[in-house]
């Protein structure tokens, strides 16, 4: 077997700071932050010269982690924070909680904005999709039962 696992899920923010602590509230914990640059870097993702400034987030079960992303060289080029859940290509993490009313009252303090509605499906799950920092879709679901 090839693939081993799933290393991270990549992120770009405009705000780092304000991720970080919008995903401290949600339940990640701040594994380390640095700034990537140099010409290996800009050879991985082909933007050439960058500098781009990373904090790493792991779930509380370590198995899983989330990158942030700031640009700071070269500038950002689209803004898809806006977009409609189902434009091609967009992003969204979802994220199991214990208690998704308590999450979002938390996360609300912090800015976040529900989407839609907390909805049941059928006696598994609570889920809803939120607006985090810089607009971010994010999703929250609760295991039922």
């Amino acid at each position: 077997m090839a693939l081993k696992r799933m290393d991270n899920v990549g992120i770009v923010v405009d705000d780092l700071a304000g991720a970080i602590d919008f995903f401290r509230e949600l339940g990640l914990e701040f594994e380390g932050q640095a700034t990537i640059e140099g010409e290996w870097a800009g050879r991985v993702t082909g933007l050439g010269d960058q500098r781009v400034e990373i904090a790493m987030m792991r779930t509380p079960d370590g198995h899983s982690r989330l990158e942030l992303s700031r640009f700071l060289t070269p500038p950002v080029v689209a803004d898809h924070r806006n977009a409609p859940v189902n434009a091609l290509g967009y992003l969204r993490a979802m994220f199991t909680v214990d208690d998704i009313d308590d999450t979002l009252e938390r996360l609300r303090r912090r800015g976040a904005q529900l989407v839609g509605d907390v909805v049941r499906y059928k006696d598994v799950y609570r889920l809803c999709y939120i607006r985090g920092p810089g607009g971010l879709l994010i999703g929250l679901a609760q295991e039922l039962g």
